[in-house]
């Protein structure tokens, strides 16, 4: 990890992140808990998730040029988002950077960076059933 780099710079820049979105995403559709909560065209979801992380991890700041201020937690407030969804959702990523060969110290980082925003957006106390 080279600390005079963003997060983005870090993770490869617009083809690292894109690779990175990608295999998280087929982690998610793989998911029981998670994969009922996206539309079977996935296609836009990743798009504008890798136009926010470019965003978020100092890259580029595609998500506000094209979508105005992200307000993620008001974007999400009508989907379901439970605890152990947010575990999940970051267990995705944890496995998504294992698998695309994100290095420690890094690794650890972007996850830890990406706790505080999937807490945040919790808006459901447990699992519905």
């Amino acid at each position: 990890m080279n600390p005079n780099e963003s997060i983005y710079e870090n993770l490869g820049g617009a083809e690292g992140l894109h690779r990175l979105v990608e295999v998280f995403y087929e982690k998610v559709q793989l998911h029981p808990k998670l994969s009922p909560l996206f539309p079977a065209d996935i296609t836009p979801v990743l798009e504008k998730q890798y136009q926010f992380l470019s965003q978020f991890f100092g890259g580029p700041t595609l998500y506000s040029d094209l979508h105005g201020h992200p307000m993620m937690r008001a974007r999400h407030m009508h989907i379901p988002i439970t605890p152990e969804r947010a575990e999940d959702w970051l267990d995705c990523m944890k496995k998504a950077l294992e698998e695309t060969a994100v290095e420690e110290p890094l690794r650890s980082f972007v996850l830890s960076r990406l706790a505080g925003p999937a807490n945040h957006f919790v808006n459901t106390p447990r699992e519905q059933e």
